[in-house]
């Protein structure tokens, strides 16, 4: 008797590491991989319902992205509006006239306008460029605010190459300066 129980013992034992083998099996070879194939699902699924998200999010704001597309074309349109256009330079000569009243600012030298060109700030650049030299005489702060009002007033032009030195008089025009700058605008493209 004792011979049948220590072999029903042994087999007992057998079965038992028989089916842990078998479930350790089942284990690693089928439920761990449906759990990583679910852990991949679920990442997937998370990350198409953020893409879902940001698409429509993206909708509820296609009105209001229209709008603010629609007001940057009417201030582009409007600043085009003020760019240098038909004969260049007579533009480029009375809008300098024209500024300048409001300033004491004298600026009787006009040089010869140069373009239109490639614009030479940016590389691939839509619009192309014009220069011409400008010269006269003004006192330090008086030129200062001319150029600070004139670049404000005139976002599409650029003053460069600013020259200054003293003019050699006596008496009240000791503190004047002569001036030489280059004013440098873009021009309104054709439309065509």
């Amino acid at each position: 008797m004792s011979k049948i129980r220590e072999y029903k013992r042994k087999q007992l034992w057998m079965v038992g590491i028989v089916t842990l083998a078998v479930l350790a099996g089942l284990w690693f070879g089928l439920i761990s991989r449906q759990q990583e194939s679910l852990r991949r699902m679920a990442d997937k699924k998370e990350q198409q319902r953020l893409k879902y998200d940001k698409m429509q999010t993206a909708f509820k704001n296609a009105a209001h992205l229209q709008a603010e597309r629609d007001a940057g074309n009417q201030r582009l349109a409007s600043l085009e509006a003020g760019m240098a256009s038909g004969d260049l330079y007579s533009w480029a000569i009375n809008l300098v006239k024209e500024f300048k009243v409001a300033h004491k600012v004298e600026i009787p030298q006009f040089s010869q306008i140069n373009g239109p060109a490639e614009m030479s700030l940016l590389p691939n650049f839509p619009y192309q460029q014009v220069s011409l030299s400008i010269a006269g005489t003004a006192h330090f702060y008086d030129l200062g605010k001319f150029i600070a009002d004139f670049e404000n007033s005139y976002p599409f032009i650029r003053l460069a190459n600013v020259i200054l030195e003293p003019v050699a008089t006596a008496g009240e025009d000791q503190e004047k300066l002569s001036f030489k700058m280059d004013v440098i605008a873009l021009v309104k493209p054709s439309t065509s």
